[in-house]
Order: C-alpha cells, then structure tokens, then sequence
C-alpha cells in the first residue's frame, strides 16, 4: 500500500490513462517489476509480504509503472492491441514501409537489419517482390505513455497473389492502404481497398515516395479522396526509404484501428490464416485467436475437415521466432 519498488504476480493489467500510463493490476499467476503509483478503489485488501514478493488477495487495484513492457500475452489488454495490415500495388512501396515500422519501433537494430526483412523467400529477394503474407509482433510505446502490442502482416501486391490479402484481411481490424506518389492509384490499390471495405475495417491512407522528384502529391491525394468517397480525408505523406512520416503513422495506428474482441475464457475460436512446412518441426500455421486460449499438447479440431490435432509447441514472430507457453484471445 505503500508506493516504492516492489515485485507482485499478476493475473491481468490494463492501462489506465489517469494515472499518466500506468497499469490497473488484479490477482495473480505472472511476475512483473515497477513501481507503485497509487492505490485506490479496493476493499477487503488481503497481502502478505515474502521477501520483496508482495502476494495480493481479495478485490483490490493498484497501479504500478512496470520497469519494461508488458510483453507476457497473458498480461496484454486487448485494449492494448493492434491487429492490421499493409495493402497497395506492386511495387508501391509495402515491404520498405514494414521495414521501417520495424527499425522505429526496435524489432530490428543496425546489426541485424537487411532490406525485405519480411521477405524470407529466396525468389521474393532475389525479385524485390512480395509473394507470401509475412506477420510480425511489434511493441510500441506510444505518445501517451502506454505500450501497445502491434500484430502486422506484409501482403503481396500482385494480383496473381490476390489470396495472401484477402486471408491476412480476415485477421485483422485496420489496414494500411500504401499509395506511390508518383504512381497514384492503380488496379490492385482499388481491388485491395474493396477487400478492406467489405471487411469493414479501418484504413488508413499513406501516401508513399514523397522524397522522389516526380512526386505528385496533391495529385494523388485527390485520387485517394476519390477512391474511399471522403473529401478531405487524412493521408499520411510518407517517405519509407528515409523514414519520414513513419512516427506519425504509428501514432494513427494505435489511435484509429480498434482495438480486437474476445474473451480468453470462451471455447477455443481461431483463424488459420497462413500455414508453412518445417522438416523438423512440422506444420507451422499462422492463427488469430477470437476467443479462448491455447496452450500446448491441447486438443484441437479443423472444423473444415473435421481432423484432429495436438498442438506441439506455441510463439510469436519478433520477427524472430520467439517460444511462448500460452496464446490468448
């Protein structure tokens, strides 16, 4: 009750923007570090004290400033998460943006950094071309103080590779629509707007290549207007090769897309939305989750085909593989 340093285990957090972008933390199963901000709101407030381990009963909140990012999914609010994805043309400039979005927000440093990161396939390097979605797990902590979890998915722009969109579109909320400024809208710009209309997901405009000398700007912008039937709406002028405009366009990201829906206690709900061969490991798929929560050895059914599997083994993309002992809605 007392603020200071301290350790608590913790059952779930949520932020809470009045107390300048701390965290509202009740019961416990997961440890976290930081700093007691202020106490308030409880009643018939149980704890005792091991070492610096302060164990809490009974209905209680305290916010706390955690020393880093809540990055354990079953300590992330879905208030906290952004799910989307980048649309746009061949060669319009998606794959540059992601990189971007990447180095911004530390997923990638100088070290490890190679163009296409997402591109892993050695025909989409070897032709600067995106053919498979590619998904990633990126923290941002935003203007306001608080951290979110970003869930984006690189999309091919070619129209023979037109599936990859239409799947990546299912498991998100918001999409990107990436426009070249010197281009402006072309087919795929139109094909892929309509997927994200008739999924009723938020867009965000990005006009793209406003460092090239041949940019049209205000040319583009208007075509942009035209295509989503919204006189004078917001587009981002970015430049994904030099950076320009990427903070303001994670800022819109964590401000416009809405936040997912689900309850992590409902029946087990997902989406396979992409799938890959390992010799070693199997079958890969790539799922969002709408409800429940998925652990490993659990038992779970394609309702496709009805087959059954056992689930081995569970992570995330960092872009890196990363291991995880729970998936949660």
């Amino acid at each position: 009750q007392t603020p200071g340093e301290f350790e608590v285990y913790l059952h779930w957090a949520t932020s809470d923007d009045s107390a300048g972008g701390g965290y509202v933390i009740e019961g416990g199963v997961a440890p976290i570090s930081g700093k007691v901000e202020r106490t308030g709101g409880y009643d018939h407030f149980q704890s005792r004290r091991i070492g610096r381990t302060l164990l809490v009963a009974g209905r209680n909140r305290i916010v706390v400033r955690p020393d880093g990012p809540l990055t354990t999914p079953a300590l992330m609010d879905l208030r906290a998460i952004r799910n989307f994805c980048i649309i746009a043309h061949i060669d319009h400039g998606k794959s540059t943006l992601a990189d971007r979005l990447l180095q911004t927000t530390g997923a990638v440093n100088a070290r490890t950094f190679r163009a296409q990161v997402l591109d892993d396939m050695d025909l989409e390097r070897e032709r600067g071309i995106t053919i498979k979605a590619s998904a990633v797990r990126l923290h941002y902590r935003a203007a306001d103080g608080l951290d979110y979890l970003l869930n984006l998915i690189d999309t091919p722009g070619h129209v023979d590779f037109s599936f990859e969109v239409t799947k990546s579109l299912q498991a998100c909320e918001g999409t990107l629509l990436v426009v070249d400024a010197t281009q402006g809208v072309e087919a795929q710009t139109v094909a892929n707007y309509q997927l994200a209309r008739a999924r009723g997901l938020a867009v965000i405009p990005v006009l793209n290549k406003i460092d090239l000398a041949n940019a049209q700007p205000e040319r583009v912008e208007a075509e942009i207007a035209h295509l989503l039937q919204a006189p004078g709406v917001r587009v981002t002028r970015a430049s994904a090769k030099e950076g320009k405009g990427v903070p303001e366009l994670l800022e819109r990201i964590v401000g416009e897309i809405p936040p997912p829906t689900g309850d992590p206690a409902a029946p087990l709900s997902c989406l396979v939305f992409d799938s890959s061969y390992d010799a070693y490991k199997g079958v890969v798929v790539f799922v969002r989750l709408f409800n429940g929560t998925m652990r490993p050895r659990m038992p779970v059914t394609c309702m496709g085909n009805q087959q059954r599997f056992e689930v081995q083994a569970l992570g995330v993309l960092t872009p890196q593989p990363e291991r995880i002992d729970e998936l949660r809605a």
